[in-house]
């Protein structure tokens, strides 16, 4: 089957650059876990928020990036509860994933998320 949307053509390319970026030598499972990790856009959008200020954020700082990003508008027109509701998912699935391959560090006492590579 030849792809012809051009979604899929970028999809394609963007798979065979990741894998080409594959350590050869790595496990097998931790390859695994670090993508299953990344297939989520809100972690990905996560991790590119704080990379992009590459200090310290308040979490709740995070979370309306986060929402602006997702939803491709100003934060005055994403509703308050939309934006609890990326905080709350960001801390409570998403954050303790990143933070458990390393990506993230998070302070837990000063709610502040910062770069750990």
């Amino acid at each position: 089957m030849t792809a012809t949307n051009p979604s899929e053509i970028d999809a394609a390319e963007l798979a065979l650059t990741l894998l080409d970026r594959l350590p050869e030598d790595g496990a097998p499972e931790r390859i695994d876990h670090a993508l299953g990790v990344l297939a989520d856009r809100r972690r990905r959008l996560t991790v590119q928020v704080v990379r992009d200020h590459d200090e310290p954020l308040a979490l709740p700082d995070v979370a309306d990036e986060v929402a602006v990003r997702e939803r491709d508008r100003p934060l005055p027109e994403i509703s308050a509860e939309t934006v609890t509701e990326v905080y709350v998912s960001i801390y409570h699935d998403h954050l303790p994933r990143l933070v458990g391959i390393g990506l993230l560090a998070y302070d837990q006492e000063r709610d502040m998320v910062h770069p750990n590579y």
